[in-house]
């Protein structure tokens, strides 16, 4: 069984920061992509960021130069620090990776829970 636990979301004021951090645990051999989806009230699942096993990243086009995702390979855990924080970027963030958990396994996508992120003054 593997599970993604994440933390890190709350409220904050508009043009205010928050970080937050998606550690994966149980029995992994190794993670290849790992990303950041949001899901605002009525929308659908967006791609918010992503990082390959190669540390190459991609960026939604509505949080680029404010938004930066990272990983720490060797803790199996994902990060997103997200900076210029506006009302729209209100949604419940769920952090994404594909996972193989024995050498034998074929990559499976896994999810995590959710962390709600409001922006509100």
């Amino acid at each position: 069984q593997v599970q993604l636990v994440e933390s890190g979301g709350g409220l904050v004021q508009p043009g205010g920061s928050l970080r937050l951090s998606c550690a994966a645990s149980g029995t992994i051999f190794s993670i290849s992509a790992m990303g950041w989806y949001r899901q605002a009230p009525g929308k659908e699942r967006e791609l918010v960021a992503h990082i390959s096993s190669g540390g190459n990243v991609n960026y939604a086009d509505f949080v680029k130069g404010r938004f930066t995702i990272s990983r720490d390979t060797a803790k199996n855990t994902v990060y997103l620090q997200m900076n210029s924080l506006k009302p729209e970027d209100t949604a419940v963030y769920y952090c994404n990776m594909n996972i193989k958990r024995t050498p034998w396994n074929l990559l499976t996508s896994t999810w995590g829970q959710g962390t709600q992120v409001t922006v509100s003054s």
